[in-house]
């Protein structure tokens, strides 16, 4: 009997530490579950991460306006460059003697409306020329018409005689010899007179044509001289253009152009690539973005530096759609076979200066960031609007 009371006792014992122990990880849990839920609802809920997210800068084509053959390219990938440095020189004798052309052309035009301007003035003279031509063409006109009058009188007066005698052949001949030299000199008289009437025309028309070319401007402001000068300074800005320069600070990057290449307008040579400027485009889950908003602090590391270096940043702005929304080939969502696919949005973050300065970034270095979302801001939506409404007071 005291064998089994002994057995009993113990069991009970241990039936009471196991109950205790129960007890008290049931306690445990029970009060790790509340820290986590109050870690969560006072801290951590208001954080949204993403290890998806990339350096990113608006790198700068350097593409030629003209085209030549490659006389110089003075840098090479990874060159770090400063705004106005040369980057490469295309040969300028095509370009410098298409000045030379279009400056002569200049001095042409520029001689041709001062003789125009010059000859105004000598048409003038010739209209009034013409206009005393034609005065002594009509009194020269008048006189013939008289003799003509004169003499066909005297031949009717001659022939109303003849009959009786008291005029003779002779006389009768010279009457007619004379009336018809009368006619032909009054032909010619109008003759004249409709030559002069035609060339005082012509002096009037050559004039106006004259004054069509030179009226309402001077020298410096005719057409045709601005026209010369604009085909002149057209092949300066093309000979300027056979250099082309840095347009901002940058690393050199992508450099496609050898020395003695024939290069094409628009052709892609190299890019520069603003290390100074970059951003960070991180592609956070649709669903963590309800409380995001611009103007809101980041905490990014990059992998090149690891945790060691943690960059400091606020988000600039959101992107107008999805990445599938961009895509060379976007789903087809509307198909019968669908499957829902959580969608991912570009968030812009810009990044410390100083920070930057201090530890470089490249383009398309891999990102994370982490959101604080219990700074202020704008929502997506209202950013996007705020987006439009600033560009479009731009513009």
């Amino acid at each position: 009997m005291s064998d089994t009371h002994t057995t009993s006792a113990a069991d009970a014992l241990l039936k009471k530490r196991r109950n205790t122990r129960l007890a008290l990880l049931g306690g445990v849990v029970v009060l790790a579950a509340a820290g986590a839920t109050a870690y969560w609802q006072l801290h951590a809920s208001h954080f949204v991460s993403t290890d998806n997210a990339y350096a990113a800068a608006e790198v700068a084509q350097i593409t030629p306006a003209v085209g030549g053959t490659v006389l110089e390219v003075k840098v090479s990938d990874t060159q770090a460059v400063k705004k106005g440095d040369v980057l490469l020189v295309i040969d300028p004798t095509d370009a410098q003697l298409a000045v030379a052309q279009a400056s002569a052309d200049l001095d042409r035009a520029t001689r041709r409306v001062k003789s125009l301007m010059a000859n105004d003035s000598n048409l003038s003279a010739q209209i009034s020329a013409r206009e005393a031509d034609a005065q002594r063409a009509s009194a020269q006109l008048a006189a013939a018409q008289a003799d003509f009058e004169r003499a066909k009188v005297d031949l009717q007066r001659r022939q109303a005689l003849v009959a009786s005698g008291s005029v003779s052949g002779d006389e009768l001949t010279r009457a007619k010899n004379g009336f018809d030299a009368a006619t032909a000199q009054l032909a010619a008289a109008k003759a004249a007179a409709a030559q002069v009437t035609a060339n005082q025309r012509s002096a009037v028309a050559a004039k106006e044509a004259n004054a069509a070319l030179i009226s309402h401007s001077s020298v410096d402001t005719n057409p045709e001289v601005l026209a010369a000068q604009a085909r002149l300074d057209q092949t300066k800005v093309d000979l300027e253009r056979t250099t082309l320069r840095a347009p901002l600070d940058g690393v050199v990057a992508q450099r496609r152009v050898q020395l003695g290449q024939r290069v094409q307008p628009g052709m892609p040579l190299m890019a520069v690539v603003p290390v100074n400027e970059i951003y960070v485009d991180a592609n956070f889950k649709e669903v963590q973005l309800e409380k995001v908003r611009v103007g809101q602090s980041v905490k990014l590391h990059a992998d090149i530096y690891g945790k060691n270096v943690t960059y400091t940043g606020v988000v600039a702005g959101f992107s107008g759609g999805s990445g599938s929304a961009f895509a060379a080939i976007p789903a087809q969502n509307a198909t019968g076979n669908w499957i829902k696919v959580v969608q991912r949005l570009p968030v812009r973050v810009q990044l410390d200066a100083a920070q930057l300065q201090a530890h470089p970034l490249k383009v398309g270095l891999s990102m994370s960031a982490t959101i604080d979302t219990r700074t202020g801001g704008q929502p997506v939506a209202a950013a996007a609007v705020h987006d439009a409404a600033r560009n479009a007071a731009a513009h």
